[in-house]
């Protein structure tokens, strides 16, 4: 294999100091420079939407249930 490098554009890249490395100021800082800028967290709407949501999804699983159980016995025949 040779020593050379086989990307043509090298040569053209600006910032770049002899060995590769690069002098301040050419990238951008590592974290962003303004603190806490996020807007306040706000408040959920409750346990009361929870509990709503859950019987929900229990009462549509339970008539999901009791549908197929009657069709296995014979009441929607």
């Amino acid at each position: 294999m040779s020593g050379s490098n086989p990307d043509p554009q090298n040569g053209k890249i600006t910032g770049l100091e002899p060995g590769g490395g690069v002098p301040p100021g050419e990238t951008p800082p590592g974290e962003g420079s303004v603190a806490d800028t996020h807007e306040p967290r706000q408040r959920g709407s409750g346990k009361g939407q929870q509990v709503f949501w859950l019987g929900a999804i229990g009462a549509g699983v339970l008539l999901f249930l009791l549908f197929f159980i009657g069709y296995i016995v014979g009441f929607f025949d």
